[in-house]
């Protein structure tokens, strides 16, 4: 019998213990009618998972050594479903095969923005995410210009998709609890296919601004301009966190 999976704190775990939390965060996920695969991060215990693991083209993704022979021993005639890998290293397109896929999760905290970073990668592919994640870095993904906790994930992310911020969860709903709040967030992908700029450089730009957010742009992006540069723009005389996506991607066309 397979062993009761412990939460581990270099794994970054707190298992939602939960019911009526772990159908809201399901819920948010299927009432997008997303005909796509779905992959789970970090299933743990399962609380999930069980309710997602009868769908088809359903995969649980966990480096947890505890958990995959625990939640195989649950759902044995889907246990090819579950699989023992890390999400951030994982050949995602060798699981679902050559197919869109959504993510869902309950983020280890130490991860979450890595698995943010891993969505953005395969953009083409991911239609929509819902994840629950540290409360101040829900705030920061979701946040719009003009706010301190804008930065350089929101601006990257909302490139791509619509962020919408669900709901807070509170630490005690959690075994162990952690020191603090949570919450839940839903992407959705948006039409946006090409930035109409290098986007490379774009990333670098906006990396680059935040790095030094208290600077105005014309000081923190020095380094990228040439000694000749115009920086008579507007642009310049602002602060990273009151530009928007589009006028990043106009920075970026300036600089």
């Amino acid at each position: 019998m397979a062993q009761p999976v412990r939460a581990k704190k270099h794994l970054g775990q707190h298992f939602l213990v939960d019911e009526s939390i772990a159908k809201d965060i399901v819920d948010a996920m299927l009432s997008q009618n997303s005909p796509n695969a779905l992959i789970e991060v970090g299933p743990g215990t399962g609380v999930l998972t069980k309710h997602l693991i009868e769908r088809l083209d359903f995969f649980a993704l966990d480096v947890d050594r505890d958990s995959i022979p625990f939640l195989k021993e649950k759902y044995p005639q889907f246990s090819d479903k579950i699989i023992e890998a890390d999400f951030l290293k994982a050949d995602l397109e060798k699981i679902v095969g050559n197919k869109k896929f959504n993510v869902i999760g309950n983020f280890p905290y130490n991860i979450s923005s890595q698995i943010m970073f891993k969505v953005l990668e395969h953009r083409e592919k991911v239609d929509v995410v819902v994840g629950m994640f540290q409360k101040e870095v829900a705030e920061r993904l979701a946040e719009k210009p003009g706010s301190k906790v804008y930065g350089i994930l929101s601006v990257l992310l909302q490139a791509f998709y619509e962020i919408e911020y669900l709901f807070i969860v509170n630490e005690n709903v959690f075994s162990p609890p952690p020191k603090v709040k949570s919450a839940v967030i839903r992407l959705k992908r948006n039409v946006v296919k090409n930035l109409n700029c290098d986007e490379v450089l774009f990333k670098t730009v906006v990396k680059t601004a935040f790095n030094q957010r208290r600077k105005t742009i014309r000081n923190s992006v020095k380094s990228l301009l040439k000694p000749d540069a115009d920086t008579s723009s507007y642009l310049f005389d602002k602060r990273p966190e009151q530009l928007s996506v589009e006028q990043f991607v106009e920075l970026t066309n300036l600089i």
